[in-house]
């Protein structure tokens, strides 16, 4: 055997013996299936059997779900683009009336009553 077949074998072997896969909690089975699973933190770091898949991308997947199940915003996942915003406002220019630009603030998952307190506050700046 020479030294790049002796690394090949190394390299599989750290994979978990089927192969290099690129995914968080993936692993690819010798038989070509891919397994997925997850270190479950509130049970001592056991690791929590997810499934096995005909493609990485859907091992990839189902643990992303786990993960963001369990971590919620803390989570690193394999596809973050598809997962909801982690952040909590954002803004944007948009003209009013008059084509004069208006910055508008757009709030998620905030309390009625921080909503109020910022109208209030907003109506006593104007003076409305």
């Amino acid at each position: 055997m020479d030294k790049n077949s002796t690394d090949r074998i190394m390299e599989d072997k750290e994979a978990g013996g089927g192969g290099e896969v690129k995914y968080r909690g993936v692993r690819k089975r010798p038989w070509g299936k891919f397994a997925a699973e997850i270190r479950d933190s509130n049970n001592h770091g056991n690791r929590l059997w997810l499934g096995t898949f005909a493609t990485a991308e859907e091992a990839a997947r189902a643990y992303d779900r786990a993960a963001y199940t369990m971590r919620g915003s803390f989570a690193v996942l394999n596809f973050p683009h598809e997962y909801p915003s982690l952040s909590t406002c954002s803004s944007s220019n948009v003209e009013n009336n008059n084509g004069i630009p208006k910055e508008v603030f757009e709030f998620e998952y905030f309390d009625d009553k921080l909503l109020e307190d910022l109208l209030e506050f907003d109506e006593k700046k104007t003076g409305k």
